[in-house]
């Protein structure tokens, strides 16, 4: 069966710096809070299992519209990671920190091997989401070079000067696309490329465009994308005889990737397209975004475009679910994601004090934040 989670976001406001001690139905449009299995408010670092809270909580938040319904809020939360008596059902318990800069890949070629006046052809294969629905086994092109001859008196060199030839390599690569056709396109539409000391051709990725938002609710424009290529460099001309791999058995140089492009995470755009994903299980009734705006007056957006942000994800089965095991049932589980925004410092103690106790500690998921091109890593 596939892995469905019924799933609840909640987006922390940028103004709010900490859990809201407000009763559930007190709660204003946005405010954040954790509530016990009798809906009081959890102070921060209580022990959530102990005998004056209860064995489980819920993640409570207020709406902009109460009309026919509550505040939001989850299901049943049990983690059980101190020893009392409870009925554990947490399955993951992680965060993802907020990472706004995406990096490019950096592939370095050198250590080249080439004789005087040998054909050298570079090949660059570049994929990305948009990129594959316009090539077939992405974005392939390759230039060839001639090595230049030698003249070193009677006695001729068995090797060739590298800048010279990396040059020749960069005046090919950097040319325009053949022909009239503007639809043309060249290595200089994804690719920039520096002769490094003259021993290295330094080839990395541009950042993908940023593709329109449009104004439309009911639009779901977001989507992860990043650009990332294969470098083969290898005797002879280009060959078409191997459309998947280019001529890969007389290789003449080394091409290595120093560093491998990213995703952002965290992105304002990001989780605005959580919302609009997922809500229909955040409302009681009108459950679909029409692009008239009058239709949609139960969405709520807390997300400021300003911000990146760190998500906390809780995936738990149905609580209690072994009481339904008199036949035949379909396991369901849940999960809640908190989008707070990575300058909300105050907030991030507040909440990871709350849940830690009930849920143990919190892993860090996604890596290190890259935040430059110019160091070597494979993160």
């Amino acid at each position: 069966m596939a892995d469905f989670s019924l799933t609840t976001l909640f987006v922390v406001p940028a103004s709010q710096t900490a859990l809201s001690g407000s009763a559930t139905q007190d709660l204003a449009p946005g405010i954040v809070g954790v509530y016990d299995n009798n809906y009081r408010a959890v102070p921060a670092g209580t022990t959530i299992y102990d005998a004056s809270v209860g064995p489980y909580f819920y993640v409570a938040q207020g709406r902009s519209s109460n009309y026919l319904q509550g505040s939001k809020r989850s299901d049943k939360i049990a983690g059980c990671s101190q020893a009392v008596a409870c009925q554990p059902n947490v399955i993951e318990w992680y965060k993802v920190v907020g990472c706004p800069t995406p990096v490019n890949q950096i592939t370095v070629v050198n250590n080249f091997n080439v004789r005087c006046g040998d054909t050298l052809t570079l090949t660059l294969r570049a994929h990305s989401s948009y990129i594959d629905t316009l090539y077939f086994n992405g974005f392939t092109r390759s230039v060839t070079v001639q090595a230049p001859c030698c003249d070193c008196g009677g006695d001729p060199c068995d090797t060739v000067d590298d800048n010279a030839l990396i040059n020749q390599l960069i005046a090919k690569l950097t040319a325009t696309a053949p022909g009239i056709n503007p639809d043309n396109i060249s290595f200089n539409n994804f690719f920039t490329f520096k002769n490094v000391g003259g021993t290295a051709l330094w080839i990395e990725g541009k950042p993908l465009t940023k593709y329109g938002q449009p104004c439309d609710v009911a639009a779901f424009p977001f989507e992860f994308d990043r650009l990332w290529f294969n470098t083969f460099v290898y005797s002879g001309p280009a060959t078409t005889a191997d459309f998947i791999v280019a001529d890969n058995c007389n290789i003449v140089a080394t091409a290595a990737t120093t560093q491998t492009s990213n995703y952002a995470r965290g992105l304002a755009t990001e989780i605005t397209q959580l919302e609009k994903n997922f809500y229909s299980y955040q409302t009681g009734f009108m459950k679909h975004l029409y692009r008239m705006a009058g239709y949609n007056q139960v969405f709520d957006t807390f997300v400021d475009g300003s911000k990146t942000y760190t998500t906390y994800y809780i995936k738990f089965n149905e609580y209690g679910r072994g009481i339904y095991n008199f036949g035949d049932y379909i396991s369901m589980d849940s999960t809640v994601i908190i989008a707070v925004p990575t300058t909300s410092t105050a907030f991030i103690t507040d909440l990871e004090n709350t849940l830690v106790p009930a849920l143990g500690a919190v892993v860090s998921d996604g890596g290190v934040c890259i935040t430059t091109t110019t160091t070597t890593t494979t993160a």
